[in-house]
């Protein structure tokens, strides 16, 4: 394989864009729950008015136990709580609104849900993370701006003081009129100020710098998923009058085509240092709504869904963000729960043995000893393999030294220093020496999971047609799924 041409000033600039601390460990937590739970699992809603009587909160059997081990059991990292959603309930008893928990019989007004889930969080080993929704349909401040954006800071503070280490907040950016006839101007740099100050290792999510929304709520991805994008794409979701008004279904089916492309080398082309380090989260429901309806016991996504969501997702140069409702008991539905536990089977008895653990490994060229091919077939996440600089097209063979059959391949970059591969194959030996393409692919970035039919070899070869400067490899693993299917 010949070097690739010396990359131009602005694909290498582009090759240097790198995540902070936070967002990388954020992105290896992979898949974590969304937990949509308030007045609107009672009154049987997905939005609120801000108008129901806190006294229809109470939930008879609540566990926040139950939903850590369900989160668990299929394997995720994480929870995200709603704290407050758009009718303005707090599940904590907020000190500057009196809609709260300490409002309603549950617990005899005691409670504190936000400290259960977070305590339960801790004590089983997943991260905690808020949503606490800018929009508030039952505070009488909303609108004026100044006052509101007081009040909303101060029930901020509340939740990154009082709950320990918050690894996510995470804001949409839904936007009403307020009592006034008004509509409110969120301080989102006050918010994000707050954040920073009180939570530094926390992520700030969709209407946030570190992490951007996929662009829908269908668990749709991108062919390629750039964590490398124009500047401007920070305040997409901010925008107003791009903002959710009402509760439509359509809204969250949307996808927008125009923005298939966000990080090609067509798209930054001129752009200069005007590009940031802003990965993708796929966020979906286990069911057709965010919250709890008995009428959608029967549409639980299959295991078939969630495993492609999962695939495309974290497969995918993303995270997952899988909402779980709970019921009018406050646990999860036996149900989901049921599908959860068999998500999380499968995907462990698929990734549980790397095939490619003990094989051997040349490449087309190595920098240096320190990245020789062979830190692709470890499990170490800061080792990694590369050509030289300047050499954007380069290729890795893998001897598995018997004949092996598998159906899943890993790869993974080192984007500690960067996202830089942009086309690649995989390839398989036949016994004549010949070589079969079985996936091609655009981008790799934080993981990148190929998937395709069962084959037998004893030899892989990932070419890389095209990267920005020079690509770098931590991982390459070979699995087998149970079924064997795509």
């Amino acid at each position: 394989m010949s070097h690739g041409l010396q990359a131009a000033d602005w694909v290498k600039a582009a090759a240097q864009v790198s995540p902070s601390k936070r967002q990388l460990e954020w992105q290896e937590m992979e898949f974590y729950a969304f937990i949509h739970f308030t007045v609107n699992t009672f009154t049987d809603r997905e939005w609120g008015t801000g108008e129901e009587s806190p006294a229809i909160f109470h939930p008879s059997e609540l566990s926040a136990e139950q939903w850590v081990e369900t989160c668990k059991a299929a394997g995720m990292k994480g929870l995200i709580l709603t704290c407050k959603h758009h009718d303005g309930f707090c599940l904590w008893p907020s000190q500057f609104t009196e809609h709260t928990v300490a409002a309603s019989p549950w617990r005899s007004g005691t409670g504190d849900l936000v400290k259960e889930v977070a305590d339960a969080c801790r004590e089983g080993g997943l991260k905690f993370g808020v949503y606490l929704s800018p929009w508030d349909r039952h505070e009488a401040s909303y609108g004026d701006s100044e006052r509101y954006n007081e009040f909303f800071l101060h029930q901020l503070r509340e939740l990154l003081t009082n709950y320990g280490d918050i690894f996510c907040v995470w804001f949409d950016g839904a936007c009403g009129e307020g009592p006034n006839g008004k509509r409110q101007v969120y301080d989102w740099d006050a918010y994000y100020a707050l954040i920073r100050e009180l939570q530094p290792e926390a992520v700030i999510s969709v209407c946030g710098p570190d992490v951007r929304w996929c662009g829908n709520e269908a668990g749709h991805t991108r062919d390629s998923e750039w964590s490398v994008v124009p500047a401007h794409m920070q305040d997409n979701e901010k925008i107003q009058e791009q903002s959710q008004q009402v509760d439509d279904g359509e809204f969250a089916r949307r996808v927008n085509t125009q923005d298939s492309d966000l990080g090609s080398r067509e798209v930054i082309r001129d752009l200069g240092d005007q590009l940031i380090w802003y990965p993708a989260e796929v966020n979906t429901s286990i069911r057709p709504g965010w919250f709890y309806h008995a009428s959608e016991d029967n549409q639980v996504k299959t295991l078939e869904e969630l495993l492609n969501v999962y695939y495309g997702a974290v497969g995918g140069n993303a995270s997952f963000l899988l909402n779980l409702p709970p019921d009018t008991r406050g646990l999860i539905y036996e149900r989901d729960v049921e599908r959860l536990q068999e998500l999380g089977d499968v995907l462990r008895t698929t990734f549980r043995e790397n095939l490619a653990l003990h094989a051997k490994a040349e490449a087309s060229e190595t920098m240096d000893e320190q990245h020789e091919v062979s830190q692709v077939l470890s499990e170490q996440r800061d080792t990694y393999w590369c050509p030289r600089e300047g050499t954007e097209q380069a290729w890795i063979e893998v001897d598995l030294l018997t004949e092996t059959p598998f159906d899943r391949v890993v790869l993974m970059e080192h984007i500690q220093i960067g996202q830089r591969i942009e086309h690649f194959t995989l390839e398989v030996s036949r016994p004549d020496g010949t070589w079969d393409e079985i996936y091609t692919g655009t981008v790799v970035g934080y993981k990148g999971i190929c998937r395709f039919p069962r084959v037998t070899s004893r030899r892989v070869r990932l070419t890389i047609h095209q990267s920005r400067w020079y690509p770098t490899l931590s991982r390459l693993g070979v699995y087998l799924s149970e079924g064997g299917e795509v």
